[in-house]
């Protein structure tokens, strides 16, 4: 399993050898270094603890120096490595296919029509001010909101997976990765791609 934690910098366009444009994503993927190795018999669960981006020694908190001055730790389940080892971009290869994981940009409250595509009511027949409202909500029976009931609410901010991206291009003496389409999160943001 190959895996590594990046930021993301920013969406880019690359052409390929046929002269056609192709969207892209680049992202600083690591170097990585293995802080920790979970076991089955001490922690119940095999797995390996990775730090990413290193963060100013004055920042880091006392029980955290021992596993070294990162900003981000994220834990994958196997057992191949050892602690001390260095994951770099290198550990892809050009036209492999991976799966994304990050955070969402968060939307804030929004209403059904932006969240779940509600298309609203009609212009007409006697409706001022309800154009982008959700409608009836089907409760005359059993008189309560059925759970799971599609409304308005906090949208975005979630971990969101994008599956079969095709890394076009690794630049490894900067630690660059370009990823074909989109990656959620903003610029700047923690992302795990999973080979």
């Amino acid at each position: 399993m190959k895996f590594i934690l990046a930021r993301k910098i920013e969406m880019s366009q690359i052409f390929d050898g046929n002269g056609r444009v192709q969207p892209v994503t680049w992202l600083e993927a690591g170097p990585i270094f293995v802080t920790q190795k979970k076991s089955e018999e001490k922690d119940g669960y095999v797995a390996v603890q990775v730090g990413f981006s290193a963060k100013k020694g004055k920042n880091v908190e006392k029980p955290q120096k021992k596993l070294g001055n990162f900003q981000y730790f994220r834990e994958f389940k196997t057992s191949a490595l050892n602690v001390g080892d260095k994951i770099e971009a290198t550990a892809f290869e050009e036209g492999d296919f991976v799966n994304v994981s990050g955070v969402s940009k968060g939307k804030g409250f929004q209403g059904v029509v932006k969240r779940h595509g509600f298309h609203g009511g009609p212009r007409t027949h006697g409706q001022k001010h309800s154009e982008r409202e959700p409608g009836s909500i089907g409760a005359t029976w059993p008189q309560r909101v059925l759970k799971g009931m599609r409304m308005a609410g906090h949208m975005g901010a979630e971990r969101v997976t994008v599956s079969n991206l095709k890394i076009i291009k690794i630049i490894p003496e900067k630690n660059l990765m370009a990823i074909s389409g989109a990656i959620p999160g903003h610029r700047g943001s923690l992302v795990e791609v999973r080979g």
